[in-house]
């Protein structure tokens, strides 16, 4: 297991670096897809190809990864690996434990059924359940912490601008939210 020094070693160069050299720290991360046959989008990431389709309440088999869940599971990652870290950093006493994201959809805006209904989450709820000897203050030092650095909670609950462009050989268009 990594200590709180160890992480700190790791750390502290890059911490200096981006201080004196902001644009250092600024990095465009990507994601990429290929159109699949039967309504799928193959999806490359960072270990494997991931096949996503449409969920079973929109007409999916259920076979394939559904994105709405792989937003969750990125959620999940994040968070767990975020909270890692900040333990590691603080020096918290974490002998393991388990994250959960949970979102609620009403599909009725996804398939068109209902103008009046929004398409996405309704609400998504991010839970921890410990392993830990640590007072309640030190877990809620903990728990702010994590939703602090966490790239996709604060991402989620912020929301961004998401510019989209399509293009074919003879057509160009671009939208922004």
């Amino acid at each position: 297991m990594i200590s709180s020094d160890d992480l700190k070693k790791i750390q502290t160069p890059l911490k200096e670096k981006y201080k004196t050299a902001p644009d250092k720290a600024f990095v465009t991360l990507k994601a990429i897809g290929k159109i699949g046959e039967e309504i799928s989008c193959n999806v490359e990431t960072g270990k494997r190809m991931v096949e996503a389709g449409l969920h079973p309440a929109t007409g999916g088999s259920g076979a394939l990864a559904c994105s709405g869940d792989m937003l969750l599971e990125a959620l999940v990652a994040c968070a767990g690996v975020t909270l890692s870290a900040v333990a590691t950093a603080i020096s918290f006493q974490l002998e393991g434990g388990v994250v959960c994201a949970e979102g609620d959809l009403d599909f009725r805006g996804t398939l068109g059924v209902s103008k009046d209904v929004n398409v996405g989450f309704k609400d998504i709820r991010l839970t921890f359940e410990l392993d830990t000897r640590e007072t309640g203050e030190r877990v809620d030092a903990l728990l702010k912490l994590t939703e602090r650095y966490c790239v996709v909670f604060q991402t989620l609950k912020v929301g961004v601008p998401v510019n989209v462009t399509i293009s074919t050989p003879d057509f160009k268009s671009s939208s922004s939210s």
